[in-house]
């Protein structure tokens, strides 16, 4: 017989704030123009979703495709003058960048381009002048940030340099992200982060968003080529199929900042989701696991793990419509999928401001837990095993905050519901139990709320 998983909550412990787990890669579908409207704005608000970064924007044509975003696109001649405002084309990318606004989050912006998986490349080659690229970039940050070129006064605390230029080692004849070698890379970072630093001291500045997360020469070269700079950030990418792949890979980022002395540094996660292959018939199986419970379960999971874990931030890839958007259908982007809900839940947690100490014992249980106006805990099983049996919780709630009672609400997704209220319970103590059964790929939201 299966043993019990044990999950202790101390609402006394606090751990420090709850952490924007929530994030995603783009933003919502919406016109300002009301024919043919069909959007999915109103759920990105609902869900609180904080953080919305801009990577393979252009790929998406709800979004504006290729007139959105990406620096060649904002600066179609580089041989123009960066300081005309006639020389930069921003207006679909301020209608995208418009509605991120409108959703509530906060856009993180991606300088560079997309990914290019086409024989031939245009954004990722390497900039023929690396200073004046950053020059382009200064004015794009402008634009968005202090109204330059009859721009906008927008909240846009974090501008990342390139996407995945460690994709393709340099012999690759097929680059899809950085056309150049790791050493051009790393002058070019150098040069753009150093202008743009100096030009805006209280916005953040980093990236590189590589695509490897591993302790290799890529990345030990990458570091040790920063001298003195100290990003302000230092993103990175993860994909797999089980939480902890995820969560030793955040170990490790936190790991070599801190060997490199950049203690600082924010560690920032931003592009993850579950993969158990990239090539042929497992790649199918990880893109139809990402459409439904299994991939909403993985999205639960690794929201409650990070939590714990040395991240700063957490940014889920991908709500734009596309094969890798586990949030909402694609075809009619106003319908959420199963994925979306993990978002909308571990929001309840955000908004409680201060997470607190969470114990598990057993494997494949998966917790978080906040407390602020109501007290809210948040556990999931997962485990990439199809056939799974289901695991029996005991959750154990220590010190909670009960003057005068308090209601308990479970809220549960799995096949037939969909954060929906199933169980309702009153208790007079501050210490107490619930045992649940928790079949494969589930998740509770359980509210403790005073009375």
């Amino acid at each position: 017989m299966q043993s019990t998983n044990i999950v202790t909550v101390d609402f006394a412990r606090k751990m420090g704030p709850v952490k924007p787990m929530h994030g995603v890669n783009n933003g919502p579908v919406y016109k300002f123009g009301a024919d043919q409207r069909i959007t999915n704005l109103w759920s990105f608000q609902a869900a609180g979703i904080p953080y919305a970064r801009t990577h393979d924007a252009s790929c998406c044509y709800s979004y504006g495709g290729e007139h959105t975003i990406d620096v060649h696109a904002i600066f179609p001649d580089f041989d123009a003058d960066a300081t005309d405002p006639a020389s930069y084309d921003f207006d679909i990318t301020d209608d995208y960048m418009r509605v991120i606004e409108e959703s509530g989050a906060k856009c993180f912006y991606r300088l560079g381009s997309k990914i290019e998986h086409w024989r031939k490349k245009y954004g990722t080659l390497p900039p023929k002048d690396y200073h004046k690229w950053a020059v382009i970039c200064e004015h794009i940050i402008r634009h968005y940030t202090e109204g330059w070129a009859n721009g906008f006064h927008m909240d846009v605390p974090y501008w990342e340099i390139w996407n995945e230029p460690d994709l393709d080692p340099d012999d690759s004849t097929h680059k899809r992200c950085w056309g150049g070698t790791a050493k051009q890379f790393y002058e070019m970072f150098g040069v753009a982060y150093r202008h743009l630093k100096a030009c805006f001291p209280h916005l953040k500045i980093g990236g590189p968003a590589v695509a490897t997360m591993r302790d290799e020469p890529w990345l030990n070269d990458f570091f040790a080529s920063l001298g003195d700079i100290k990003p302000d950030f230092f993103s990175w990418h993860v994909y797999g199929s089980t939480v902890e792949k995820v969560q030793k890979r955040i170990r490790l980022a936190r790991e070599m900042l801190d060997r490199y002395g950049l203690t600082e540094t924010e560690s920032i996660l931003n592009e993850w989701n579950y993969v158990k292959g990239w090539h042929d018939d497992v790649w199918v199986y990880s893109l139809k696991a990402e459409k439904g419970l299994k991939g909403a379960a993985f999205i639960a999971a690794v929201m409650e793990m990070s939590q714990g874990e040395p991240l700063d931030n957490l940014m889920f890839y991908d709500a734009r419509p596309g094969a890798m958007n586990s949030l909402f259908n694609t075809d009619l982007i106003c319908e959420c999928l199963k994925g979306y809900y993990p978002f909308y839940m571990f929001n309840q947690l955000y908004r409680q401001k201060e997470s607190v100490a969470v114990e598990t014992e057993g494997d494949c249980v998966w917790a978080a837990a906040a407390a602020g106006e109501e007290q809210c805990v948040m556990l999931t099983h997962f485990e990439d095993n199809d056939e799974a049996p289901a695991r029996e919780v005991k959750v154990l709630f220590e010190n909670v905050e009960n003057k005068n009672g308090v209601r308990v609400e479970y809220y549960l997704l799995d096949a037939d519901h969909d954060a929906a209220l199933v169980r309702e319970e009153i208790f007079t103590a501050s210490e107490f139990a619930a045992y649940l059964t928790l079949p494969l790929f589930s998740t509770y939201l359980i509210k403790i709320i005073p009375l």
